[in-house]
């Protein structure tokens, strides 16, 4: 039998890379079997170093909305090239795009660009304790804001309790100053604020949570939120690295018409380059050095290489509305079509769908939390993404991903997607 090209890769890459992968999920370790390393991508498509072709179903975890290599960003990335890839400097096109996002997030009056969507949260979090001089904040659980020390706490026996270290190397220190409750109870919150009133700085969340699987917020959540955190002094923190230009152009708190203090952003505004934001209300952002005293600082931040990616793209997605009428139906199609498969099969597992984002949970309850998430049968899914791998679907190697779709979906290619699906369900549910 002959041993593929990404089998070679991987047994190489586990003697110089820590577990073969720089990303954890990378491995497959929550799927079984072993990772296809991509060549290239095009579209709807990517490649292994076999050139087995796979229709897409992450897009790099977000950023190609409009597809791989589109040619409208690829000439902007070229383009920019011919200048040089790094300057340490200001740039024209870091204004351009500040001017952009501004103008496109309802919550944004000024931004600050970073490298990656962790760095974003770090210094979101940072300038919030800054600007109101408390040190404690609240994030939910299953929310993920990169990997940050105080990002990386575990909810422990209840959702009331104090946070726990969830990574060897985070110090219990850390650890204090984090509070965790639970997504979709605005309960919990009041609880944890009246144990610690006044000390509170910030409250951080994903809007539409999709580290978890694609939550949704229970209606009048996210308001409530606001209400609560405008009446205690807490800065509202929108991590809308992943819904940020995807739900709409103005992201989550656009399509909820909820407005916090501060967003972080991230992936799309890259293009697809590696690239992070953070900003906010004018008062909080003027904390920020060199205006403030908050220090926060990047070599690579603003980097032209991406700011090229970014700008070609937010420019697209503002003069095109039709993208998110498209992304829209794309994404009811599929959760469509993969709910009325599962139904004539006897399964109604949860799909939850919110415009070009779902996700298949396998249980048949509910998913509104992290609690609720982790009833899927992780052992089902697992089987299923190997048999959807095996008919050229490639899936996120979790159940606890969101699957991110693009334009580059074709009426004809979501047909194969929801034929490779009936398929893939009627062999795993018929063990």
């Amino acid at each position: 039998m002959q041993i593929s090209e990404s089998k070679r890769l991987f047994a190489r890459a586990q003697n110089f890379i820590p577990g073969g992968v720089n990303s954890p999920v990378r491995a497959f370790r929550a799927v079984g079997g072993e990772p296809i390393f991509i060549k290239r991508a095009d579209g709807a498509f990517i490649y292994d170093e076999d050139d087995n072709a796979f229709i897409e179903m992450i897009n790099s975890w977000g950023p190609m909305i409009l597809g791989h290599n589109h040619p409208m960003i690829r000439e902007a990335v070229i383009k920019a090239m011919e200048n040089g890839t790094s300057f340490g400097a200001p740039t024209a096109r870091e204004v351009e795009i500040a001017e952009l996002i501004v103008s496109m997030v309802p919550s944004v009056e000024k931004v600050r660009m970073v490298n990656s969507g962790t760095e974003a949260t770090m210094s979101a979090i940072r300038v919030a304790r800054g600007y109101t001089g408390r040190d404690k904040f609240i994030k939910m659980e299953g929310h993920y804001h990169g990997h940050g020390d105080s990002f990386l706490i575990a909810a422990g026996s209840g959702a009331m309790t104090m946070g726990n270290p969830d990574s060897p190397g985070v110090t219990k220190g850390t650890a204090k100053d984090t509070l965790l409750a639970p997504y979709n109870d605005l309960e919990a919150i009041k609880t944890l604020i009246e144990a610690n009133r006044g000390e509170i700085a910030a409250l951080i969340l994903e809007p539409v949570p999709g580290n978890m699987g694609l939550c949704l917020p229970n209606p009048g959540y996210l308001q409530g939120l606001r209400d609560i955190c405008t009446r205690e002094g807490i800065v509202l923190i929108f991590d809308e690295v992943m819904t940020g230009f995807r739900l709409a152009k103005g992201g989550a708190q656009e399509l909820y018409g909820v407005i916090p203090d501060m967003t972080t952003l991230g992936k799309i505004i890259g293009g697809g380059m590696p690239v992070g934001a953070y900003g906010g209300k004018k008062e909080i952002m003027e904390f920020v050095s060199p205006a403030g005293p908050v220090y926060q600082a990047g070599t690579l931040s603003g980097n032209p290489i991406a700011m090229a990616a970014g700008l070609s793209m937010l420019h697209y997605l503002n003069s095109h509305p039709e993208v998110y009428t498209r992304l829209n139906e794309i994404g009811m199609q599929v959760a469509a079509g993969l709910s009325s498969i599962n139904q004539s099969l006897g399964h109604d597992f949860t799909i939850n769908q919110l415009g070009s984002m779902y996700s298949l949970f396998f249980t048949e309850e509910s998913v509104v939390d992290f609690e609720t998430a982790k009833k899927s049968d992780t052992a089902l899914f697992g089987k299923y993404f190997q048999a959807m791998l095996h008919r050229g679907i490639y899936l996120a190697p979790s159940q606890f991903e969101s699957l991110f779709l693009s334009t580059a979906l074709t009426d004809d290619l979501i047909g194969k997607i929801l034929e490779a699906h009936e398929g893939s369900m009627k062999e795993i549910l018929s063990h």
